[in-house]
């Protein structure tokens, strides 16, 4: 790495939940900045954001924002990422995107630094951050499969409405305050903005996030099955998931269920290797009931594993929860790590 070298670092999606995090995150982690440029949308520009110890306005992005930009983060939906993003890599910027618009491309690497690092070294001005729901559980499942391999993975997910953006934030706490005077609830966000049909999150739990697809599964559903495959270079491995949006805030909870591949591995095996790894904090010990929860992991950028056992009938079989801060380490926290990576690996040049 260059000593003392500092960047110019745009922000794309600057005034949205991601966005306002990646601020906070590139602040907390004294990111080496020589320019901070934030950007977003015509209707967004022109607000102040409070970095450190200034104020900057926020701007309208354009593909001219770009010029002399170094590092461009991108969360600002999919199709600003698909226009923008080539405009900023042709001006010379490598782009952390965090929207599913390049997740799956061959020649894009998807990233989570504890998992796959190395990746990054190949890219072409693009790299992709994972779908918030994935990044939790690669990290997690990473220890174990470097150890003792893995045949198989189905996950249940709990997610937070943060992962809808702000505007579900929005609509949970105005229909929690509705159902508690006794009022309508209304429901235009979730479970997809764009769909026929809204339901309330409130004091449910909807078995949809995002759109159907033809096979029966759901876009987030299929992302979490082809991302976790990509991460891990197992294109064969059998994932299956099922992803529901429940009525709390922040941080993103599973329920995730494993097959190893070794024979005679023990409980307190996997405690050890998830103990050991990076970014990872094990929380279990289900005699005091200590295990992790959305509340104490929201501020968090680690991924919490508890409850950790073995299943009763498959003697390879495992389960475990785990839980991590959606808008951190499922978004923010680790767009910002990759381009730690970059700088510290001296991988910014394409």
């Amino acid at each position: 790495m260059v000593e003392n070298k500092k960047y110019h670092v745009a922000v794309v999606g600057a005034t949205g939940a991601v966005g306002e995090k990646m601020i906070e995150t590139l602040a907390d982690r004294n990111f080496p900045i020589e320019t901070l440029t934030l950007l977003s949308s015509k209707r967004s520009a022109g607000k102040r954001v409070r970095f450190q110890d200034k104020e900057i306005i926020v701007q309208e992005a354009t593909p001219e924002s770009f010029e002399g930009v170094d590092i461009a983060l991108f969360s600002a939906g999919g199709s600003i990422s698909k226009s923008l993003a080539p405009e900023a890599v042709k001006r010379g910027a490598v782009v952390v995107d965090n929207t599913s618009a390049y997740r799956m491309d061959a020649d894009v690497p998807l990233v989570v630094p504890e998992v796959n690092e190395g990746d990054l070294a190949n890219h072409n001005g693009i790299i992709a951050n994972p779908n918030c729901s994935t990044i939790q559980m690669v990290a997690a499942l990473e220890p174990i499969r470097s150890s003792y391999g893995l045949n198989r993975v189905i996950v249940s997910t709990y997610q937070a409405v943060s992962g809808a953006g702000n505007p579900a934030n929005d609509e949970l706490r105005a229909q929690t305050e509705a159902y508690l005077n006794g009022e309508e609830m209304k429901a235009e966000v979730l479970p997809v903005g764009g769909d026929e049909h809204h339901y309330p999150i409130a004091f449910n739990a909807l078995p949809q996030i995002d759109k159907f697809q033809e096979n029966g599964y759901t876009f987030e559903e299929m992302k979490m099955i082809n991302e976790t495959k990509k991460i891990m270079h197992m294109n064969e491995l059998p994932v299956a998931a099922t992803c529901v949006r429940l009525p709390f805030f922040t941080s993103h909870a599973e329920s995730v269920y494993i097959e190893v591949e070794t024979d005679n591995v023990t409980v307190e095996a996997l405690k050890e290797a998830v103990a050991n790894a990076p970014g990872l904090v094990l929380e279990d010990d289900p005699s005091n009931q200590v295990y992790p929860t959305p509340l104490n992991a929201t501020g968090k950028r680690d991924v919490f594993v508890g409850r950790i056992r073995k299943d009763l009938d498959q003697p390879r079989g495992f389960h475990m929860w785990v839980v991590s801060d959606n808008l951190l380490k499922g978004a923010a926290w680790n767009s910002v790590q990759i381009a730690e990576s970059l700088v510290q690996n001296e991988w910014l040049s394409k």
